[in-house]
């Protein structure tokens, strides 16, 4: 019994993760001859809890793997190979070399699929806007930054980051944005771009089932914006990095992002005071518009989602 007892025919990702692991630890157990009881004990767990795991109706931690093989008493062999097993199926990583070799715009469509099943969205961003507030011409200046995508490929990307935004229309369901001032601030297209979509931030922000929130530049900080990441209700995080995205399931890396979130937004500004602050920095680039500008080539290696 070993890393090829995780394979399994579940519909949805986080389904066949969560299945196959606790199939897999049930099976380990009975094979072992413990009871459920004599296994909990040892791994200092609940009953309830053991039984979720097992009967695929909770994704455990890699720690909580690691206490059960260890009350059951596997081989060290063992235990080294399932929870290897078990890190990957909890956590995946595609670098964005791969996602433009195989087509960005189709990255775009998986990225839609996952929100279509997300009741509540939060994401967090200290880079650039996030794709479902974009303007055509915003997305496509995030497209054209090096290494560029060929025109055809990039207006099919942008095509598909736009279809997103319907989701934003649907009443159903809660979008909750965090966007650091920075970012507001941070040209990689001309002003006049930047002010038009800086309007579009304040419109968005007046839908009842969106909250904007920006967090302010002066004050007190609660942590580094070291990375964005969008939590997809309490079941994923999609973070990314300068080179790759990653996508984690595991419960204890779930809850640390969203304690994050909760930290920034507790002093993100919200309302009339970010519409405020979104109309001011969108007058400032009007003004820097008419006075002219000179661009700078940067690189946003990141930004696919």
């Amino acid at each position: 019994m070993g890393a090829a007892a995780l394979s399994t025919e579940s519909s949805s990702p986080e389904a066949r993760s969560t299945e196959a692991i606790g199939r897999a630890l049930r099976t380990l157990r009975i094979t072992s001859g413990l009871t459920g009881s004599t296994v909990t004990r040892r791994a200092s767990m609940s009953a309830g809890k053991l039984s979720k795991i097992e009967h695929g109706r909770t994704l455990p931690t890699v720690q909580d793997i690691e206490l059960i093989l260890g009350a059951i008493g596997v081989s060290e062999a063992v235990k080294s190979e399932f929870l290897t097993t078990a890190r990957a199926e909890v956590t995946e990583a595609t670098a964005w070399r791969l996602l433009r070799r195989m087509g960005p715009w189709k990255h775009q469509h998986t990225i839609k699929a996952i929100e279509a099943t997300t009741v509540r969205l939060r994401l967090f961003q200290g880079q650039l806007l996030p794709g479902l507030l974009q303007t055509p011409e915003y997305a496509t200046a995030v497209f054209s930054l090096p290494p560029a995508l060929p025109e055809a490929t990039r207006a099919r990307t942008v095509a598909a980051r736009l279809a997103r935004q319907a989701a934003l229309y649907d009443s159903g369901r809660q979008f909750h944005f965090l966007v650091c001032e920075h970012v507001l601030r941070w040209l990689i297209c001309p002003p006049a771009v930047m002010a038009l979509q800086l309007d579009r931030l304040v419109s968005l922000s007046r839908l009842p089932n969106v909250r904007i929130g920006i967090v302010p530049h002066k004050g007190l900080m609660p942590d580094f914006p070291m990375n964005c990441f969008s939590l997809h209700d309490d079941r994923l995080v999609i973070t990314e990095t300068f080179h790759a995205e990653y996508t984690t399931r595991d419960p204890k890396d779930i809850s640390t992002y969203a304690e994050t979130f909760d930290r920034f937004a507790e002093v993100a500004l919200y309302g009339a005071a970010m519409r405020d602050v979104a109309e001011e920095i969108r007058d400032e680039l009007f003004r820097e518009q008419e006075t002219g500008w000179s661009s700078t080539v940067l690189r946003q290696d990141d930004s696919f989602s």
